[in-house]
Order: C-alpha cells, then structure tokens, then sequence
C-alpha cells in the first residue's frame, strides 16, 4: 500500500509540475504577444435594435475595437460603449450614397487619435462610400484600423480599386486591420487586389470556409447573399488569428449578422 502510496503522489507531482509549466509558459506568451479583439457590424441604420441592445449582444466577446457601418450620427456609437465601457469614438461625417444615417465609425476601448475619413468613390454602383480611421495604441505598440463600407466592384475599378490604390498602398503604420461591409464575396476578384498588397483575410486563419455562409440577409436567410462581411490585417505585422467567426443570434439585430476576430501579434521594440 505505501509503494502505491509513494506512486500517486509522484504522479500528482508530476502533473503540478506539468500544469505549472503550461501556466508559465501561457504566460509568457501572452507578455510576449499583444492581442486585439476586433469586430465589424453593419447595423442598417439602427433600424431594428437600440445601441444599448446591440451592447449587451456584444458584450460577450470582450472586444478591444469595433468598426460600425451604416451607423446613426450623434451619440449611437457612444452609447453602445457606454454599454460596453468602451470610451473612445469616432465618427465619420459621410453617409453612404448620401442616405440618411449611414456613417462609418470606430469604438474602441483605447484612445484614438490621427483619426481621418476619406471618401471613395471611382465609378461604383453608388457614391460616395467611405473609410473613417484611426490609431490606437496598446503595450506601446500602434494599430491603424479603418472601418468602411464599398459597394461591390471588379478588381480593376470601383470602390475596392479606390480603396486599395488610393488609400491602403500609402499606409505607413506597421499593423493595419480593415474591417467593413465590401459588397464582395471572400472569392471575388476585388478580395483579391487585398492580399496582392499583403492584406490576409482572418477567415484563412480560422479555417473557416465561407462558401455556403452568409452574413447578408440575417433578417431574410433566403436571400442568402453570402458573407461579405470581412477582418483583414496585414501579413507583414506578424499577426494571426486565432479565434474568430460570424455571430449567429437567436433574434438578429440587423441585416447584417456581426463578425469578430481575435488577432495575436508578437510584441516588438519598435511601435
């Protein structure tokens, strides 16, 4: 019985060595990484749920920044953070197509600042679309995050064109996220003008295959206009996904469904 005894406890000590060394090194990962918390949600013009609803619907993803379109002007996107004790807003000045109440903006639980809009236009099916951005800085190292909202286009003209060409080629900050309402499918030739400038989208990442999912119409499935609904960062920043998907709900909020990743990327010296 005592070598039995004597058996057991080294194999407890064995496991509390191996679950000690597992937390350390968890640990240590993440004092080494930096990870963001993003999300992108069309709200159709807050037509269908309060800001403080669609808090509350959010709440559980703990995210660090949020990229709205078709958002309400004034204090909406405020009073979604007061929700979530995200403090930080921006609030783009151009409505999509000119309609009322569809402005791109940013929450985010950090400070923002070198925030700008820019306008984007080239020959799409509407006008004007937009981009708002802004930098956030987290353990001292800076994020460029836009949140737009384009219509659907080819590779070789319309808004994605604009946007990529015009606007994305003269980023200077070293990690960028985009996030928004494309109007593009992952598949499109227009997606892929984004990885041709090193944009990933995070749905590789998360091995999820798209084909057969949507994001638009959430309200009417028969429309099933897939997912155009998208996360991209940079490959150069190191980053990855790892967690991440499309948010299904009981009761959704707006035609869009609301779509999150989790993006992990190695701390460096320089910002």
């Amino acid at each position: 019985m005592t070598i039995k005894l004597q058996a057991f406890n080294m194999f407890t000590a064995a496991l509390w060595v191996l679950l000690m060394s597992c937390i350390n090194c968890s640990t240590q990962a993440e004092e080494n990484s930096l990870i963001i918390r993003a999300a992108t949600y069309n709200v159709e013009f807050g037509k269908s749920a309060t800001p403080e609803e669609i808090g509350e619907m959010l709440k559980p993803y703990d995210l660090d920044i949020i990229g709205f379109c078709e958002a309400p002007d004034g204090d909406w996107t405020s009073r979604v953070g007061k929700t979530l004790s995200m403090d930080y807003v921006f609030v783009g000045k151009i409505s999509s197509a000119n309609h009322k109440n569809k402005y791109k903006t940013i929450l985010s639980r950090t400070p923002l600042h070198d925030t700008q809009e820019y306008t984007i236009e080239n020959g799409a099916i509407w006008n004007p679309a937009s981009t708002v951005r802004a930098v956030t800085t987290i353990k001292g190292i800076s994020i460029a995050f836009y949140s737009l909202h384009i219509s659907s286009s080819g590779k070789t003209g319309g808004h994605m064109n604009h946007l990529v060409n015009t606007i994305l080629k003269k980023e200077k900050s070293k990690r960028i996220i985009v996030v928004g309402d494309f109007n593009n499918k992952l598949e499109d030739p227009a997606i892929e003008s984004m990885r041709e400038i090193g944009m990933r989208s995070t749905w590789k990442d998360l091995g999820i295959n798209v084909d057969k999912l949507y994001t638009y119409n959430a309200l009417k499935p028969e429309i099933n206009g897939g997912v155009i609904d998208h996360i991209f960062y940079n490959t150069s920043s190191g980053g990855v996904a790892s967690k991440g998907g499309i948010i299904e709900l009981d009761k959704h909020l707006a035609d869009h469904k609301p779509v999150w990743a989790e993006i992990t990327y190695p701390l460096q010296s320089t910002p």
